[in-house]
């Protein structure tokens, strides 16, 4: 089965807008957004996440505690929170928008003018979504940064460092971008006159004088009455 051009930059922009999702979604879960490792006592690690703080004892176990409450955490674990779950549902239904527009999902009910509205909203939905993820993603790393570098806490003082966290949410943005950019591009593409693999075997059966339009005209027959 042949796939037309634009088919294949949806079904990637679908594929890329999937992986990214999940990555972020797998960004917020995780506790991993700060690393501290003490000094006095190397084999214990912490780490702190948008829900919760954990404790790293090695061979001993994992201890984590969920934050008490959302006012006490600093101003930008507070906002990461919301625009992270924002994201999950932009992503979400920028997915369920481009999956409906795509030219795989065959429906008599939508029309093509419909169809690249629908993918060109999900295409927009998902670069929306890749911002969500990216800025607090980034916002985190900088704050961690200024802290990490900050001449007024003393050097015996422990101090926070990247968790693995911030690495999978750069990667998710990045996917989610490519992803809606990809989806957005395909809507600029030529519109072909067979839109669909289906479309292109009822459309093979058409006469060519039918299919091209065009009409000829023979002579009527002298004996013919009308």
């Amino acid at each position: 089965m042949a796939w037309s051009f634009r088919g294949q930059a949806q079904l990637g922009g679908l594929l890329l807008s999937l992986l990214g999702w999940v990555c972020s979604c797998v960004t917020t879960t995780l506790p991993q957004w700060k690393t501290l490792n003490l000094e006095l006592n190397e084999m214990e690690t912490w780490s702190m996440g948008l829900w919760e703080v954990c404790v790293n004892q090695e061979e001993i176990a994992t201890v984590c505690k969920a934050f008490d409450s959302f006012l006490s955490l600093p101003q930008e674990l507070q906002v990461s929170r919301i625009l992270m779950v924002m994201s999950h549902g932009l992503g979400l239904l920028g997915l369920l928008l481009s999956g409906l527009g795509s030219e795989y999902f065959q429906f008599r009910g939508l029309r093509w003018v419909l169809k690249r509205r629908l993918c060109l909203l999900g295409g927009t939905l998902e670069a929306s979504a890749s911002v969500t993820t990216l800025f607090p993603v980034s916002w985190v790393a900088h704050a961690t940064i200024q802290d990490f570098w900050d001449d007024s806490t003393p050097e015996i003082v422990p101090r926070w460092e990247f968790g693995d966290a911030l690495y999978v949410g750069w990667a998710a943005g990045v996917l989610l971008a490519l992803g809606g950019l990809l989806l957005i591009f395909s809507i600029c593409l030529e519109k072909e006159e067979v839109s669909s693999p289906w479309m292109a075997v009822s459309t093979a059966c058409v006469p060519a004088e039918e299919f091209n339009r065009s009409f000829h005209l023979t002579p009527r027959p002298r004996n013919q009455v009308i």
